[in-house]
């Protein structure tokens, strides 16, 4: 019987764990932080669920950020490692499996294209990985988890934004880069999407613009009206997924959301699937609450819960940005 290559699994499967990273640094949050602190507390509290969910592991930079995580989030495991910001989606290790054995896999770290090249972020990959003491494989070339959303299959969905972006592998063609993904990652089937939202600072990732929510399912947002900044790219991400031949489920788009009179890359779909609970960052739009129900109903079983995250996002990301699951 053919053993089937180590995987990455869907994000719906059983979890061990998940590490979310804590907002550490004021110089990087000034007075963003401490709601952001709040709003990161109140994202581990749902994804814990009282302890019908998952272990939490706040990741916390420093003593008095690892003080401030007890306070805010006594349920939760904490976690001392230094790091550049908290979106351990790109920088923590993706958790494969291959039947009963979990294996780590990490990639170079650039800073997005050499945007936000910060201390640590290059190497907390490796030490939460031996947090856990998980055999682990490093690959020298940029990949960040953010850029690539699996089933579990062996299929994934990335953007051309992002992976076939010059500021991170300009040597790569696309596919040398879907040869790569095969070899270490598992994944024998990439659709391409397009261009990611606009503003975007990671270059397109895809999971604020599209997500699997079953196997060879995609859910993919509709726009708002017609002065939703990201019409075009919902448009032709739909488009290029149907061609393919996943399954479209359509959510809402919180259509144009401005801070400081400037669009943010604001979306529904960077949402976190834990054991317990789907949680879903909403921002005061109109269709906050028809996305939290849209996006619940895609999984039974799981609790459907919105929280703003607006403090949060002024660091660029969301709850998946600022999250990584250990697969049980």
């Amino acid at each position: 019987m053919d053993i089937p290559p180590p995987r990455q699994p869907s994000e719906w499967a059983p979890h061990d764990c998940v590490w979310i990273g804590f907002p550490s640094h004021p110089d990087l949050w000034v007075e963003d932080l401490e709601p952001a602190r709040e709003e990161v507390a109140a994202f581990a509290a749902a994804v814990h669920a009282d302890g019908r969910g998952e272990e939490v592991r706040l990741v916390a930079a420093d003593p008095d950020s690892v003080a401030a995580a007890k306070r805010l989030a006594p349920f939760a495991t904490i976690v001392q490692e230094p790091f550049g910001d908290i979106w351990l989606r790109d920088t923590g290790p993706l958790i494969l499996k291959q039947s009963d054995r979990r294996l780590a896999r990490g990639f170079r770290f650039n800073g997005w294209g050499g945007k936000y090249e910060l201390e640590g972020d290059d190497t907390v990959g490796r030490r939460l990985a031996e947090t856990i003491d998980l055999e682990a494989e490093w690959f020298d070339w940029v990949l960040e988890g953010g850029a690539i959303d699996v089933d579990g299959t062996g299929l994934a969905v990335t953007t051309e934004q992002c992976l076939l972006n010059h500021n991170r592998n300009p040597g790569l063609s696309a596919a040398e880069i879907e040869e790569r993904l095969r070899t270490q990652l598992g994944i024998d089937r990439l659709l391409w999407l397009g261009n990611g939202l606009a503003n975007d600072h990671t270059d397109g990732h895809v999971d604020n613009l599209a997500r699997f929510v079953a196997e060879g399912k995609l859910a993919v947002p509709v726009p708002e009206s017609s002065a939703d900044p990201n019409a075009l790219v919902y448009d032709d991400a739909r488009y290029r997924a149907e061609a393919f031949g996943v399954e479209v489920a359509a959510v809402p788009s919180p259509g144009r959301i401005e801070r400081d009179g400037e669009i943010i890359p604001a979306s529904y779909m960077n949402f976190y699937i834990g054991n317990a609970a789907v949680v879903v960052p909403v921002y005061g739009a109109a269709n906050d609450e028809a996305a939290v129900e849209l996006i619940g109903a895609l999984f039974p079983g799981r609790k459907a819960v919105g929280l703003r995250a607006d403090h949060v996002l002024t660091g660029g990301g969301s709850f998946h940005c600022i999250s990584q699951q250990v697969p049980r």
